[in-house]
């Protein structure tokens, strides 16, 4: 069809032409009402970013003399966190003469590692990060929960099944 029948085809029905293909040949156009194509597609990003999930770097910082109080307080906030989803990161800084002794701090990473185990695995090995630090980054295991509507388990439907008889049609 020409541009021109279809321009007026467009302003007969009150609609717009809009080019949807542009690489075509013949260009391949489309008569829509373009504002309200614009507000759906909103209206659909809206939707997908609602579904999107977040998930945060939260850091939990120890030191190679950690204290046993202090690194069950920081163990439990770890721990927290990898059950809200998100991922830790476990820095151990050194200063002054401690840096010669990286070995403690790499094993206060490793201590931890260990005990969060069931809740968190390391995403990459542990690694100096700066002059001063030692890091790794631990990711939460993903627990799958058994679909539910309004408290109550959701049974599965049996598939139904459907006979055609003779000259009927489905």
């Amino acid at each position: 069809m020409p541009i021109y029948e279809a321009i007026k085809l467009a302003k007969e029905k009150f609609l717009d032409l809009v080019e949807v293909s542009e690489e075509a040949n013949p260009p391949v156009c489309r008569i829509m009402d373009f504002g309200k194509f614009k507000y759906e597609q909103n209206k659909k990003a809206q939707e997908a970013k609602k579904k999107q999930v977040v998930i945060h770097i939260k850091e939990v910082k120890f030191r190679p003399n950690t204290d046993d109080h202090d690194y069950q307080f920081k163990l439990k906030n770890a721990i927290s966190f990898l059950k809200d989803g998100n991922k830790v990161k476990l820095t151990v800084t050194f200063k002054g003469r401690e840096l010669a002794h990286t070995e403690l701090g790499i094993k206060v990473i490793l201590r931890v590692i260990e005990d969060v185990k069931e809740f968190g695995i390391p995403e990459f090995p542990i690694k100096p990060d700066v002059k001063r630090t030692f890091s790794t980054v631990i990711v939460p295991i993903k627990v799958k929960k058994p679909a539910e509507k309004d408290g109550k388990k959701e049974k599965l439907k049996e598939p139904v099944k459907v006979e055609k008889q003779a000259g009927e049609t489905i």
